[in-house]
């Protein structure tokens, strides 16, 4: 049997634009020589739908649309969608589900079992778990077909699995001959050689081929690099599509091969793409097409210009300088020079006169009070206005610029240079945003490399650097990392890498206390295993001190 392993960019709620792709896909698919079609996880509605599943029009358009999809159908096809339940006893009416298609009608489907409630995950919240899985024979083969978590429970994979129940090993009980996964599996740094090595495992074990397909594109704050894949029953990739782009792959079951479409080898490069595609899908899904950047002459700001320019063209997004009393010569010829290298659109706009008339305004409420944090403040603010203001006049969507490292410690200003309607980098660790910089320079110097080089500073008061409210950005990240991703305690963390404990302590306290900055804070994209947002509910208002 030829499979065609479709990957495709849905958006949530767009059902005639999905329905559309998935048709165009299939007709590639069949003129091509294949047998079977298949698409990933929810691709009829788009994934993650959230609470759109509680809407009973959503549920109902979702079943029209895959009645629609069999009866055009051009060839057999797995599709996911949100199927309903009738015989639930625990109050979720639907399941997430796997239709077979072939002939006009859905001749078979199947319930994913393991429902995932962790990190951005809660599909118990709206979900019925299947509670059995069914081999279907197509043509001379038994198909066992599973969705996304469900393949992830392989006993000998996993240290300690989550699930009870393997639906892999109850599939292969049956007699399948080849097993497939539809998924939407979120991408994350280093994710995708455990995702290889998981599905080997299963082909080795069980000596059969997997067929997996993954979702393409940007959701929100996740984002999905596709790579979908077949693998041998020896475990060898025998296809492989494009990551971060809709492409289609065929896997002959009987010869055991495919085509394999390249994919960036280096970590860095495939973290850069994943953040063009979240940043393009979340701009032009949310129906904006022209961007807003504020340029401090900064490494931070110049990565997102750079990035916005390859997600959604260079006519696509306008620079804004906004030099200040404290603001370097080299800060402005920095930003002048980025936007030239880019050819994006560049305006200036000074602040010094409009925070002079907030001090004059403020002063006899302040009276003799020192200088402090306040007035830094009152800049930023300052310059988050003026980018809102562009925003509303033209119709432009602000990118926001802080990093990781500085949104985890509070090192930001609420309504200042937290304004925005995507914080693109907001889960990129200071240290990965200099690694990113010399990957956008890789073929030229598009970054200055001034800007590079320049000791980190918010220029918000004379002579200031990161390091004077910081530690160095490479024991800060360390720490950082453990605390945030890995959980661990600040007594561990200390002993690991010997640093002091008070000081790590310190910096556990910052993050736990500007959660309520966090929340407050434009959506961000998802690329390490655990970042701010949903995927990491912690209180605002609590008094544990680690």
């Amino acid at each position: 049997m030829k499979i065609a392993l479709a990957q495709f960019n849905p958006t949530v709620g767009d059902f005639e634009g999905n329905s559309s792709r998935i048709l165009a896909l299939a007709e590639q698919a069949r003129r091509r020589g294949a047998d079977l079609v298949v698409f990933s996880e929810l691709c009829v509605c788009g994934y993650l739908p959230l609470d759109l599943l509680e809407r009973p029009a959503f549920i109902q358009r979702n079943l029209d649309t895959l009645k629609d999809l069999a009866y055009h159908m051009p060839i057999p096809a797995v599709v996911g969608y949100a199927g309903k339940y009738n015989h639930s006893n625990t109050g979720q009416s639907i399941s997430n589900k796997a239709a077979l298609i072939k002939e006009g009608r859905v001749v078979f489907e199947q319930s994913k079992m393991l429902l995932p409630t962790y990190d951005v995950f809660d599909e118990s919240r709206y979900f019925h778990p299947g509670e059995k899985h069914f081999v279907y024979g197509l043509g001379k083969e038994q198909l066992g077909i599973t969705i996304c978590e469900d393949v992830w429970n392989d006993k000998n994979f996993w240290i300690k699995p989550r699930y009870a129940r393997d639906p892999v090993t109850e599939l292969m009980q049956q007699g399948t001959s080849v097993l497939i996964n539809i998924s939407a599996s979120p991408y994350t740094l280093d994710k995708r050689s455990l995702r290889i090595e998981m599905l080997r495992s299963i082909a080795l074990e069980h000596r059969r081929p997997i067929v997996y397909v993954n979702q393409v594109g940007g959701d929100d704050s996740l984002i999905f690099d596709g790579a979908s894949m077949a693998l041998t029953a020896d475990g060898k990739i025998a296809a492989q599509a494009k990551a971060f782009e809709e492409d289609l792959v065929l896997f002959d079951t009987v010869t055991g091969e495919g085509e394999i479409h390249a994919q960036a080898k280096d970590e860095i490069a495939y973290a850069y793409q994943a953040l063009v595609t979240g940043t393009r899908d979340y701009v032009c899904k949310c129906k904006f097409s022209k961007t807003i950047v504020g340029l401090s002459g900064g490494v931070d700001s110049a990565v997102v210009a750079a990035i916005a320019v390859d997600a959604l063209g260079k006519e696509n997004v306008m620079g804004v300088s906004m030099p200040g009393p404290f603001s370097s010569e080299g800060s402005k010829t920095d930003a002048q020079a980025l936007a030239q290298n880019l050819g994006i659109q560049f305006i200036t706009i000074p602040i010094t006169q409009v925070f002079d008339a907030y001090l004059n305004a403020l002063q006899p409420f302040f009276g003799n009070r020192p200088v402090d944090a306040t007035e830094e403040n009152i800049q930023a603010r300052i310059r988050g206005n003026y980018l809102m203001a562009l925003s509303n006049k033209f119709g432009s969507m602000v990118l926001s610029t802080g990093n990781k490292s500085e949104f985890a410690v509070g090192y930001c200003t609420l309504y200042g240079d937290m304004a925005g309607g995507l914080a693109l980098i907001s889960d990129v660790p200071k240290l990965m945003v200099y690694e990113l910089a010399e990957y956008i320079n890789r073929e030229r110097e598009l970054i200055p490399r001034s800007t590079i080089e320049k000791p980190p500073s918010a220029e918000l008061r004379p002579n200031q650097k990161d390091t004077d409210s910081l530690p160095p950005y490479e024991v800060l990240d360390r720490i950082l990392k453990s605390y945030i991703e890995e959980v661990k305690t600040p007594a561990e963390i200390a002993e690991e890498f010997g640093f002091d404990l008070q000081l790590v302590r310190n910096i556990a306290l910052l993050v736990d206390r500007n959660e309520y900055k966090r929340k407050q804070a434009a959506p961000g994209l998802k690329i390490t295993s655990r970042a701010f947002g949903f995927g990491r509910p912690f209180p605002i208002a609590q008094r544990f001190v680690p």
